[in-house]
């Protein structure tokens, strides 16, 4: 079961809940969990960066998933 944190940018969609478990085996299972949870936070999920157990995946969608993952939805950093 995944646990996943949510930072402030989230709160507003996710009813104020700043974290929760999820049994999901990818990321693409935990979005589809979380949008059904949280059904007005599925572009701001789809929008944000997301880390998993401390590193940040590019083209996270199909990423694996341990049964003790930590998954942080952040805010996307652009450069310039």
């Amino acid at each position: 079961m995944a646990h996943v944190v949510f930072l402030s940018h989230l709160l507003a969609v996710t009813d104020g809940e700043a974290e929760l478990d999820v049994p999901a085996r990818n990321v693409r299972e935990l979005l589809a969990a979380l949008e059904q949870r949280f059904p007005d936070a599925g572009e701001e999920l789809r929008r944000s960066a997301i880390a998993i157990d401390g590193l940040i995946c590019h083209d996270a969608f199909l990423e694996t998933l341990g049964p003790d993952s930590e998954v942080y939805f952040m805010p996307q950093i652009a450069g310039g």
